[in-house]
């Protein structure tokens, strides 16, 4: 299946990933749609099949990702044991989604101990990538330095003297 391929489930072996599979639910959504508010509660993960979703922060309706790649994970705030998603998705177009239960993901998780670690070693991935595509869109506007912290925790405005 071609979900093997992604980078959530690379490495994984075939029953683990058919029984990933088997846990999701296949939906399709017209454009528009709002899958998830920021702050809503966090139950469920996203692969994307076909389409495209952008991902939302804020009141003013700042989008700052675009998930476009078949294959492609959202909504891993569930994931990771966050209680509410840190934005909103929305469908881009007509939109194909395989939507994952993070209970029954567990479960599965939890009897399948060597794939868990491989699955959460590959969704660190996942975010560190995200991670990194948002310091090069700081970067990029040239607001890379307004929030330094020095490793302390204390963040420093850009007229700050270091």
């Amino acid at each position: 299946m071609y979900f093997r391929q992604s980078d959530l489930l690379k490495g994984l072996d075939e029953r683990f990933v058919k029984e990933f599979m088997d846990l999701g639910e296949k939906k399709s959504y017209k454009t528009g749609h709002l899958l998830y508010h920021q702050g809503d509660p966090a139950a469920h993960a996203f692969l994307l099949v076909e389409g495209g979703v952008k991902m939302i922060i804020g009141e003013t309706v700042h989008t700052v990702y675009f998930v476009d790649q078949p294959g492609e994970v959202f909504g891993w705030s569930s994931l990771l044991g966050r209680e509410k998603y840190s934005a909103s998705a929305e469908c881009r177009e007509k939109t194909t989604l395989l939507r994952i239960d993070v209970e029954k993901l567990d479960k599965l998780l939890g009897k399948n101990p060597a794939a868990g670690m491989l699955f959460f070693r590959n969704l660190a991935g996942v975010v560190g990538n995200r991670l990194l595509q948002t310091y090069k869109l700081m970067s990029d506007s040239g607001e890379a330095d307004i929030s330094r912290s020095y490793g302390t925790g204390q963040v420093l405005g850009s007229d700050a003297k270091v």
